[in-house]
């Protein structure tokens, strides 16, 4: 018997993913909102980059780790908080948190995750290194509801099961409008729920005939009306350092330092929000700019290459978030696949950075890229 031939990079794993997932379960992870404009670009723009390499550099050794909230991290690839892991593979967010453990990649835990707070964090916990890793992360994404009891409650509870930094999600005061998944009349199906809140009787994702469920828990439980001043109370639920995520313009990423922000990630929510909005990666470089080293920059959006990885480091990105490749790889072999999607891409970027005569991050710079003109 022919042994199977494991994908070799991020699009085969996409591409095998389409076998393993229910329509619903593809549209909702793979949909952008509306005409989808976004979350093209952000896959094109990183096109739109070229490289320019130093010649003649010893990259014999490289170091691929870096420095997040004050912490040294193996690889400068963390895991986006993404929602109903649990629709892709049965372990869900637990395979994730493992394969991210092993590899040293820290992962974002969502509100909307379909296994616990404390389940993930234990999951993650001596899941036998691969790396000399000591210093592996767990953050929990939060968004806040219209409840500040719940919210508070979610804080702490991430708070008491180790997870080391608060990631707030700003830039979904409702839910952006994502045909695929009203065409779907997307719901969670039977036997899967919202791990984080099933106290809470009246949270369970409903529909109304022609709607998305999702949508609906949207308008009905989370709270439109955060403003900058509402960052004050949510620092204070806990000591975790606050990340922003959802900043794409210059003065958003000083005033959410100005409020305590310690990290800021760059984020058009994977071009699930507004459409049209500017490409993550293109937002990039005004808020390194605006914001210095004030505060740890971190990007997302379209990454599916280690080259993509070289050029947001090199426009001021200290690390990058993946999204939707964890998903295709958790959808293809859960806990394995999303390891093997981590080290495709750890792998790449070595070599990336090898043929750019860079042999560790801190030789990165803004020399190594061009952004070319759109005609």
């Amino acid at each position: 018997m022919t042994t199977p031939i494991k994908p070799i990079n991020l699009f085969e794993y996409e591409t095998l993913a389409k076998q393993h997932l229910s329509q619903m379960a593809l549209d909702y992870y793979a949909s952008g909102s509306w005409d989808e404009i976004t979350l093209r670009d952000n896959r094109a723009a990183f096109e739109r980059y070229k490289l320019c390499p130093r010649m003649l550099v010893d990259v014999s050794q490289r170091d691929l780790s870096t420095k997040i909230l004050g912490q040294t991290l193996p690889l400068p690839i963390l895991i986006a908080p993404m929602a109903f892991q649990c629709l892709a593979h049965p372990e869900g967010e637990i395979a994730t948190a493992k394969a991210a453990a092993k590899l040293g990649s820290t992962m974002i835990l969502s509100t909307l995750a379909t296994k616990s707070i404390e389940e993930v964090a234990s999951a993650s916990q001596n899941p036998n290194y691969q790396l000399p890793i000591t210093n592996y992360q767990l953050w929990f994404q939060l968004y806040v509801h219209r409840d500040r009891g719940l919210t508070k409650a979610l804080v702490e509870r991430a708070y008491k099961a180790g997870y080391q930094a608060l990631c707030l999600t700003v830039d979904a005061p409702v839910l952006g409008k994502r045909e695929r998944d009203t065409r779907n009349q997307f719901v969670l199906p039977p036997g899967m729920e919202l791990a984080n809140l099933t106290t809470v009787s009246d949270l369970e994702i409903t529909y109304k005939p022609g709607e998305s469920g999702l949508f609906a828990y949207f308008l009905e439980q989370l709270n439109p009306g955060l403003t900058w001043k509402d960052l004050e109370w949510v620092q204070s639920l806990s000591p975790l350092p606050l990340v922003v995520k959802g900043i794409l313009r210059g003065d958003d990423a000083v005033r959410a330092v100005e409020c305590g922000a310690k990290a800021i990630i760059v984020s058009n929510h994977g071009g699930r929000q507004l459409d049209s909005a500017i490409a993550s990666i293109d937002a990039l470089s005004q808020i390194v700019a605006a914001v210095g080293d004030k505060a740890d920059i971190l990007v997302d959006g379209g990454i599916r290459r280690g080259t993509d990885i070289l050029k947001a480091l090199a426009l001021g990105a200290k690390a990058v978030l993946l999204g939707r490749p964890i998903l295709w790889g958790l959808a293809v072999g859960g806990e394995a696949g999303v390891q093997h999607v981590i080290e495709l891409l750890r792998a790449e970027l070595d070599l990336a950075m090898a043929l750019s005569g860079c042999a560790k991050l801190q030789d990165i710079d803004s020399s190594l890229v061009i952004r070319l003109s759109i005609n």
